[in-house]
């Protein structure tokens, strides 16, 4: 007999937890010091006044103030200018 017998587990079925990444709270919305405004992996959003990025890229306010999302043109390391968005709170 030269073919194994049937021995009944999956070797697939395994996923990582999700991280719940994204945006928190929203623009307009009204925020208390220490909040967390977002989750993020890398540096989607980048931040303005009133708030600190965290050990893993999280955004969060340092101040109570309502949370502002803003678009700015940046020049970058190859001299390029590219719009980016700025988190803050005011």
């Amino acid at each position: 007999m030269a073919h194994t017998k049937a021995k009944g587990s999956s070797k697939n079925n395994r996923d990582s937890q999700s991280k719940r990444l994204g945006v928190k709270i929203y623009g307009g919305e009204v925020v208390k010091k220490g909040m967390i405004i977002l989750r993020q992996r890398g540096s989607k959003y980048f931040m303005g006044e009133g708030v600190q990025n965290g050990n893993d890229d999280t955004i969060f306010a340092v101040a109570d103030g309502e949370v502002k999302f803003t678009e700015k043109k940046v020049v970058n390391f190859a001299g390029n200018r590219s719009l980016k968005t700025f988190v803050s709170v005011k």
